[in-house]
């Protein structure tokens, strides 16, 4: 019991830590919250400090906090989004999306075919999963594997693979990489539409936590938290009348599409600080994933995710810049294009501010903000018909 209550108070206390940390230092901010997470979390694992056995309390706790983040974070990340942006911003910006997304469904498909017979365990969601983080980030890889009822061993062991093959790309583009992008698609950047200063709450989809327990701000978000709540009543109603049961695939789906609704009312687009409480449970979860982790399963079928998503990778980037390349889109934007559909939003401020260039921010971040939109229907209509050819 002792064990269960001091691990539960890590898996809130943790994310307080990051976040404190992210906001004073700047290599936090390098590294970023959601990679400090699932360190975090892997650390104790790797002791066999977090890992409980089944029927305990201990599982109980981990499984009822995974069950219950994801569908707040959604939500909330969500709110923020000003989706009419979308029609504003440029035809390039629109390419480098078209591109990078259509590029990693290539990769995914055809490492789906190569790798079925080599020991990935649960492909077809694993699949699904990649297609997600790989289209939008971490919010869409949770999404999926709520959704899909991935085994917590398998996320964590897709995620560890996922940060080793994922992060040497970022590091990469940011020490210097975005001069080779450059050269490769030497076309010429134009600002878009959107006013720079006009950003519409865009600026949450780069993690400013700073200020968020001030009286009227706390507040504020604390209206978004019980819409979110709202939403998930909604979804788990919803859900026990279409199948008698709370099913994740049907929960999920409906405070997706809820939340991109609301995401239409001003009033809701303006509440202060929801994108950053989404990821403080976003957070949460992630903690609590990397703490399942155990080595025992890096067997020869996780050696096969690590080269099943190595290969996804190589062979996206590679479709896409050819693809930038037949829409002349500019290195820049291929750059924050690809780091926004791969890492997410939150990444793209600290390669634009390596690269120097401010005309490539707003278009970075509403690819990456289109990609949280679209990356769990694509994970999960892919699920589904990849399920079928297992």
């Amino acid at each position: 019991m002792t064990q269960t209550l001091l691990v539960s108070i890590g898996y809130f206390l943790f994310p307080v830590i990051i976040i404190l940390l992210f906001n004073r230092y700047q290599w936090a901010r390098s590294a970023g919250t959601v990679i400090l997470a699932y360190a975090v979390g892997i650390i104790p694992a790797l002791f066999g400090l977090t890992h409980f056995a089944e029927g305990t309390a201990g599982l109980a706790v981990q499984k009822n906090i995974m069950n219950v983040a994801v569908p707040l974070a959604i939500p909330l990340m969500l709110f923020n989004c000003n989706f009419k942006l979308w029609t504003k911003s440029l035809p390039k910006t629109a390419a480098a999306l078209f591109g990078g997304v259509v590029a990693v469904l290539a990769a995914v498909i055809s490492g789906f075919f190569i790798f079925r017979n080599l020991g990935v365990e649960d492909i077809a969601n694993v699949s699904a999963m990649m297609t997600g983080i790989y289209t939008g980030g971490t919010m869409n890889f949770n999404a999926l594997g709520a959704a899909l009822g991935v085994a917590p061993t398998t996320m964590a062991t897709v995620l560890a693979f996922e940060m080793v093959v994922t992060f040497p790309v970022i590091i990469f583009i940011v020490s210097g990489g975005y001069k080779l992008f450059r050269k490769l698609l030497p076309f010429k950047d134009e600002a878009t539409v959107v006013d720079m200063d006009d950003t519409n709450g865009l600026e949450h989809g780069v993690e400013q936590y700073k200020g968020m327990l001030k009286g009227k701000t706390f507040f504020r978000s604390l209206i978004g938290l019980g819409i979110s709540i709202l939403f998930l009543g909604i979804g788990a109603g919803l859900s026990l009348l279409i199948t008698g049961k709370i099913n994740e695939l049907v929960v999920i789906l409906t405070i997706t599409t809820l939340s991109i609704i609301a995401s239409f009312s001003k009033f809701i687009r303006e509440i202060p600080k929801t994108f950053e409480l989404g990821m403080f449970f976003i957070l949460i979860f992630s903690v609590v994933v990397a703490s399942q982790f155990d080595l025992s399963s890096l067997n020869s079928g996780a050696l096969a995710i690590g080269g099943f998503l190595l290969f996804i990778v190589v062979v996206a980037m590679l479709l896409h810049i050819l693809l930038c390349r037949i829409f002349k889109v500019s290195g820049d934007l291929f750059c924050v294009s690809l780091v926004a559909l791969l890492c997410s939003p939150p990444f793209v401020p600290p390669v634009v501010g390596a690269m120097g260039n401010k005309k490539v921010l707003i278009s970075g971040i509403v690819v990456g903000l289109i990609g949280y939109a679209i990356g769990t229907y694509l994970g999960i209509a892919l699920a589904f018909s990849l399920g079928a050819l297992v």
